[in-house]
């Protein structure tokens, strides 16, 4: 083995050296790391964010055209839930119930809404509409002197219904306030 020896020309680095190199080092991989948590972050927010927009988007897209087919709007409790909507079809004469319901979502405050369409005697069919519904800030109101268009000197026509949703995903929550009027006619 044949090994070289330093001239005392030839020098190293020195101890303060390495440790100011190690602390730039850390200093860089610090801020990269940061930068690279707060994009992750940011993501998960924007992402939470639209999970909400989702839920309550998806509440007025089933809603609304059941209220506009409604023949009979019946809101319960305080915050209107169960809401119960019926019709008779068109074309088959089938009498339609559609109820809609806060139900609990398991290990979690927030609140599931189920729609249950139950058709004539067939067995119901339940669909999970929304998920992460805040029920103190989930509310319907009913703004009708009457609940069905056949109940005398009933104003149907002055008549909707105001659908106020508010879902909360990861600390980020939307809110949406539909006004879904009966359709003409349907009475």
């Amino acid at each position: 083995m044949n090994m070289k020896k330093l001239n005392k020309d030839q020098r190293g680095f020195t101890m303060v050296e390495l440790l100011i190199a190690m602390l730039l080092t850390g200093i860089v991989a610090t801020a990269i790391t940061g930068t690279i948590l707060y994009a992750l972050n940011v993501n998960f927010s924007i992402a939470n964010r639209m999970s909400a927009v989702r839920q309550v988007r998806n509440v007025g897209f089933w809603i609304s055209p059941d209220v506009q087919m409604a023949q009979c709007v019946e809101p319960s409790g305080g915050s209107g839930f169960p809401l119960t909507l019926s019709w008779t079809g068109w074309a088959t004469n089938y009498t339609h119930e559609v109820i809609y319901t806060l139900e609990n979502m398991p290990s979690s405050e927030f609140k599931r809404l189920q729609r249950e369409h139950k058709i004539d005697s067939d067995p119901p069919s339940i669909t999970i509409v929304a998920e992460y519904i805040d029920p103190a800030e989930t509310s319907c109101v009913w703004d009708c002197d009457c609940d069905c268009f056949w109940d005398e000197d009933c104003d149907w026509d002055d008549a909707w219904l105001t659908f106020t949703v508010t879902a909360t995903v990861g600390g980020q929550n939307e809110t949406r306030i539909y006004e879904v009027e009966p359709r003409p006619g349907s009475q």
